[in-house]
Order: C-alpha cells, then sequence, then structure tokens
C-alpha cells in the first residue's frame, strides 16, 4: 500500500516536528499535493488515521491542498498553469517548457498543542 509508507514517513516527519518544540499534540497537518505527484488526496486522507493511530498526532486534523501544474517556457520566458497531460505555455503555445510545480508533496503547515509556561 503506496499511501501507507507515505503516511508513515510523513508521520516521522511530523513527531520530529512535534519533538523538537516540546508539543504535547499535533492539531493540524497541512499537505499540499501536485496532480504530478503520484500520490492521492483521498487515498491518504482515508490511509492516515491508521498510521497515525496511537501517536501524539492521532487526533490531527489533516487537511490536503491541491496545488496547480506550473510550466516555465523556455521560448517566451513566461511561467504559466498547464493542464496535467498539456505541459505547453499558455502565453505562447509551446511546447518548449519546464514543469515549475506540480509534482510536489509538501508539508506545508503544522499546528502543535504546546506545554503552558
Amino acid at each position: 500500500m503506496h499511501e501507507l509508507s507515505i503516511c508513515l514517513a510523513l508521520l516521522d516527519q511530523v513527531q520530529g516536528i512535534a519533538r523538537e518544540h516540546r508539543a504535547e499534540r499535533v492539531e493540524r497537518i497541512v499537505l499540499r499535493i501536485g496532480p504530478l505527484s503520484g500520490v492521492e488526496g483521498p487515498l491518504i486522507e482515508n490511509t492516515w488515521p491508521l498510521a497515525a493511530a496511537g501517536t501524539i498526532a492521532e487526533a490531527a486534523e489533516l487537511v490536503i491542498e491541491s496545488m496547480a501544474v506550473r510550466v516555465h517556457c523556455r521560448d517566451c520566458g513566461a511561467e504559466t498553469e498547464a493542464a496535467p497531460n498539456r505541459l505547453l505555455c499558455a502565453a505562447c503555445g509551446s511546447l518548449h517548457t519546464r514543469l515549475a510545480s506540480g509534482d510536489e508533496l509538501l508539508l506545508a503547515h503544522l499546528e502543535l498543542s504546546l506545554p503552558d509556561g
């Protein structure tokens, strides 16, 4: 199960940050997932509770934000949005583009509950 290994890796990262800040629990996790990342947001949402069970992040709200595919045009220099299956420059129509974003799986934000004092 590909998603379980992703969730376990995410959990390791979240727990490391929580330990570093001496958090009591993790309240909210925001992930940004690009359509070309190979990761399906709904499958991550369904798998997360299994991975986080019994941990400091067990009750955390998992928020998944979709990212747009963006390309940088090597002909005109523009950076524009593109369809995941059609990486053309929206400014000039060129095929000579480089992927600028859309393949990420990024831990964007983490909210922790810290002890008083």
